[in-house]
């Protein structure tokens, strides 16, 4: 696992913590009742059910393991505190797309709090990478999956996190 530090607001912590209750608190236990279940159906060689509980249980326990990685190396930034009239995490970053002439507008956000069809972006995809440290009135050239974009950087704020 990775020893990178990840940036957070309180809402994003506080919504991956929660995540990870529930899965610890309820669905883990949940799995267990059906693994015990399965069990007492006799030979587990032959027992489609028991497997299949215990092949979940272990797809649960990675996602457990996972969150609580993420979390023990987040660190909470808060939002009102960061640089001005520069990207960085935190920011809502209104861009003209050059190409097709089109405004959208990003907001840099950590891990829990994306949400692609709102563009609410992860700091480190590749459209946030590209825009992190740019200034109003930059223009900036990402390299994304399907080519090249290239953005001219029109407005920054704190984005609503």
């Amino acid at each position: 696992m990775s020893e990178d530090r990840i940036p957070t607001t309180r809402a994003g912590y506080d919504k991956k913590r929660a995540e990870l209750d529930h899965l610890q608190g309820f669905d883990m236990i949940e799995i267990t009742k059906r693994v015990a279940s399965a069990r007492d159906m006799g030979d587990l060689s032959e027992n489609a059910e028991y497997h299949a509980a215990r092949e979940d249980q272990g797809l649960l326990q990675a996602k457990i393991n996972q969150l609580k990685d993420q979390l023990s190396r987040s660190y909470i930034l808060d939002t009102e505190n960061l640089p001005k009239g520069i990207v960085v995490f935190g920011s809502k970053v209104r861009v003209m797309d050059l190409d097709a002439e089109e405004e959208e507008t990003y907001e840099l956000i950590g891990p829990g709090q994306e949400d692609p069809d709102t563009n609410r972006i992860l700091t480190t995809s590749p459209i946030g990478q590209g825009l992190i440290g740019s200034k109003v009135g930059d223009s900036v050239e990402i390299a994304v999956p399907r080519g090249t974009i290239r953005f001219k950087v029109l407005e920054i704020s704190v984005a609503d996190v």
